[in-house]
């Protein structure tokens, strides 16, 4: 991958922990050009460690077009192109729908939903004059089997989940190419507080809602994927001619995704005859 032709300019958001840190890692390793957001550049600075003439760390504001546009323009001002956009940033939220403020919904929609299409949005016109680039938006399992307790974080990975697949129908035409990536547990900083957000507001009637809401929390540090290796896979999709739609990462994620899958085949068929009644 050290080939001029094999050399892609990256754009990742939430780069300085989890799996975005992971990814800028070893983008850097193999030799690649990486612009890289945090809401702290510093951060990710000291976290990548050594200097890397070859990495733009950039701060941006994702729930703000502006900020956005002028993070991408500083990154193709800088290395001349963009070739692979990854959307990584954004945090969970947890609780029943009553529970939470229009505010904590709103905020987790505008860095879950709104941060990736403002990137999106702005990549697009360079991706389409170079007639080539990937866009890697990072779902989660959540985002096509959900788990009680997280409602509002279902909502906005299935809303990424789903701008994707029509994503990738509507840039064909162009050369481009989109992946939706939807990983189970690894084993990052997502569970810690910091990145994720539990209603302020408890209603004692949630006792179902809560203990299932504890005991995912309770595998902070004990979750069963590798974010080295989900890293390494998503980086191979760039480099694919035809780079899979939906990348599904992990082994709890294929049980709940298989689960899901085979729970809706069951009912389509059971309710066959209610579907087609309704035609004329």
């Amino acid at each position: 991958m050290e080939s001029k032709q094999n050399k892609k300019t990256w754009f990742v958001t939430g780069a300085s922990k989890g799996l975005g840190l992971a990814l800028v890692k070893q983008l850097l390793e193999l030799g690649q050009n990486v612009a890289a957001t945090s809401r702290n550049p510093e951060a990710l600075t000291a976290a990548v460690g050594n200097a890397h003439e070859n990495l733009l760390a950039l701060h941006a504001d994702l729930a703000d077009d502006t900020s956005v546009k002028q993070a991408i323009t500083s990154a193709i001002g800088k290395f001349g192109s963009l070739d692979v956009a990854v959307n990584n940033a954004g945090y969970g939220i947890g609780g029943s729908l009553e529970e939470l403020s229009d505010e904590e919904l709103r905020q987790s929609f505008d860095i879950n939903v709104f941060g990736t299409i403002n990137v999106i949005r702005n990549v697009l016109p360079h991706m389409r004059e170079q007639k080539s680039g990937h866009i890697i938006n990072i779902s989660s399992i959540a985002g096509f089997a959900a788990t009680t307790g997280w409602a509002a974080y279902a909502a906005t990975k299935f809303a990424v989940t789903g701008l994707t697949e029509v994503l990738a129908e509507d840039v064909r035409e162009f050369g481009i190419t989109a992946t939706v990536v939807l990983p189970g547990g690894f084993r990052t900083s997502f569970l810690d507080k910091d990145s994720i957000v539990i209603a302020e507001k408890r209603i004692d009637d949630y006792t179902a809602m809560r203990e299932a809401q504890q005991r995912l929390l309770q595998l902070d540090g004990k979750q069963g994927g590798d974010p080295e290796k989900a890293a390494t896979l998503m980086i191979r999709t760039a480099f694919e001619e035809h780079p899979p739609l939906r990348l599904i990462l992990g082994s709890d994620a294929y049980k709940r995704a298989t689960t899901k899958v085979e729970t809706l085949a069951k009912e389509l068929e059971a309710g066959k005859e209610t579907t087609i009644s309704t035609d004329f």
